[in-house]
């Protein structure tokens, strides 16, 4: 089993949001194009007069194919994160005052079954079968990172960071 890791995109905000508005949107993403979702960390910090401090790692994986699967992780840092209410409409809406800085991974594993692991002759099988199906294995790449993109202008546009247009709106075929 291998992987080809992609660049890493980041972002920071400073201010007021909802957060578990962030998280469903993020979940969302993930069901509509068919990922599973699970927190693999979650850490709370005593809170400090400024705040708490939280640091979570939210990992999402699609199998594209019996030998290729996407992973992306999250890791999310707050700090002096403090929750707040405020009066939306007539109802009550909790808010977080916080700053957050978010790091996202991707990368596409080969073999994720481990069918060419185990002995050196599988191990060899798994390099020619590669070698064979390059063009397949690296046309599965750029979706990928498309996808990491699109899901950073979604949670940039969560953020009101940037105006309402993806710059790669259409590039999969997809609205």
């Amino acid at each position: 089993m291998s992987d080809v890791p992609l660049p890493k995109i980041t972002l920071k905000y400073d201010g007021l949001f909802d957060f578990e508005g962030l998280y469903a949107a993020i979940t969302d993403w993930a069901k509509n194009y068919g990922f599973l979702w699970h927190e693999s960390d979650y850490k709370h910090k005593v809170p400090s007069p400024n705040g708490a401090e939280q640091e979570m790692r939210w990992i999402i994986e699609k199998k594209v194919t019996d030998y290729i699967q996407y992973e992306i992780t999250f890791d999310v840092h707050l700090w002096d994160m403090q929750e707040l209410e405020i009066e939306q409409d007539g109802l009550k809406k909790p808010i977080v005052k916080a700053r957050i800085y978010i790091i996202i991974k991707g990368k596409m594993i080969y073999d994720w079954q481990n069918k060419f692991g185990g002995s050196k002759f599988a191990e060899k099988l798994g390099d020619w079968y590669n070698q064979i199906m390059h063009k397949d294995i690296d046309s599965k790449i750029d979706p990928l990172y498309y996808r990491m993109w699109n899901l950073h202008a979604i949670i940039r546009k969560y953020f009101d960071m940037q105006a309402k247009k993806y710059a790669y709106k259409g590039y999969l075929g997809e609205d």
